[in-house]
């Protein structure tokens, strides 16, 4: 995994170190005056630098941003327009929402009544048309202790 170990001498290499040399601060020198007539702007410019050199060029004018687009401003009353639009849709479903669910409460209770007059009327029904007490299938009437029983005397 690791070499064997080698008797070899390693080289020596000589190494050398380089030390950066600092610039003297450059002290910005005033510039010339040039004599101009007020109001105008020389064709071209000359600077003097601090060395002595001189170095003359166009006038360069600071570069102007394009505009942004101006966006037109949207005015307060087609907002206005726009939310009042907006409040009368949430409106009318809600009113639309709540005939329905008035429709469909309706159509609930009238469907409960239905059952119940269903289920009561044929409880009705049961007592009235029921065979209890009653044998035979004649009609008993009691008159004073007596019993007639479908044209049949009894006493």
């Amino acid at each position: 995994m690791y070499p064997d170990d080698t008797h070899d001498v390693p080289v020596q290499r000589a190494v050398e170190v380089h030390q950066p040399t600092p610039y003297p601060p450059a002290v910005p020198a005033p510039a010339p005056v040039v004599p101009v007539q007020p109001g105008t702007v020389p064709a071209v410019a000359s600077i003097v630098l601090p060395d002595g050199r001189v170095v003359t060029g166009y006038a360069i004018s600071p570069a102007k941003p394009e505009p942004v687009a101006a966006k037109p401003a949207v005015s307060r009353t087609a907002v206005n327009v726009a939310l009042g639009g907006a409040g009368f849709l949430a409106v009318c479903g809600g009113l639309i929402l709540l005939t329905s669910f008035i429709a469909a409460l309706t159509a609930f209770i009238t469907q409960l009544i239905t059952l119940a007059a269903v289920i009561f009327g044929g409880w009705i029904a049961v007592q009235i048309l029921g065979t209890r007490g009653h044998q035979g299938g004649g009609t008993t009437v009691n008159i004073r202790k007596a019993v007639i029983k479908r044209n049949h005397f009894r006493g």
